[in-house]
């Protein structure tokens, strides 16, 4: 019996201490920082004026968006967002079509034996963006064309909390936006210079700048 009363002290010790472990397994570490304020949409940058009537914005076409859920950015809406902030039509006639030929975010598990001690499995995030820009002329004929394209990929370690992962995934949505963004105007300058109106738009009739009214004095 004696025996038995030194026993239950160290039992009731291991009962107190399992839940702290399971707490700490769960925790991670605390919740990371939250990301940087972003610039909103990309209307901050140099437009790109085209020697067109109009700029159609063609929804894509089916099995050209994959997007594998939670995806705080979707690479679609961010790719037309892009066309409708820097695409601006300066001209009178002819038509510009912008095209979104591949949208995809994709989540892939990896590693990880699971289990209360084996951690949780980790996660790769896959971002693939390909845009393409044609121009037609006033009588309707392909005048010219270009395409662009991102790829962005990162690896998530087992264990990583769903806001890292969050974090994680919209910082990788972000960076392909942004080499996406870079390449699609290169593009542009590069073989579609013709089309390009350089400078800014003319101020209308009325507007600072424009055409001026001043009163004659009366005889």
């Amino acid at each position: 019996m004696p025996a038995a009363k030194r026993l239950l002290p160290q039992r009731r010790t291991l009962l107190i201490a399992l839940p702290g472990l399971l707490a700490a397994c769960a925790g991670g570490g605390g919740e990371p920082e939250p990301l940087p304020p972003l610039v909103s949409g990309y209307r901050h940058l140099t437009p790109l004026r085209l020697n067109v009537a109009d700029v159609e914005i063609v929804p894509p076409a089916a099995g050209a968006v994959r997007v594998d859920e939670p995806a705080p950015l979707r690479p679609e809406v961010e790719m037309r967002r892009m066309a409708e902030e820097r695409l601006v039509p300066m001209g009178t006639t002819g038509r510009a079509r912008f095209i979104t030929q591949v949208a995809e975010f994709r989540r892939e598990t990896t590693g990880g034996s699971g289990g209360l001690f084996g951690g949780s499995p980790g996660e790769r995030l896959s971002v693939r963006m390909e845009a393409r820009l044609e121009i037609a002329s006033a009588d309707g004929q392909g005048a010219g064309f270009v395409e662009a394209q991102a790829r962005r990929q990162r690896t998530l370690p087992g264990g990583t909390s769903d806001a890292a992962r969050r974090r994680a995934a919209e910082e990788t949505v972000r960076q392909a936006m942004e080499e996406l963004n870079v390449e699609f105007e290169f593009q542009i300058r590069r073989a579609l210079r013709d089309w390009l109106v350089e400078g800014a738009a003319p101020p209308p009739i009325g507007a600072p700048g424009g055409i001026q009214r001043e009163d004659l004095p009366r005889s």
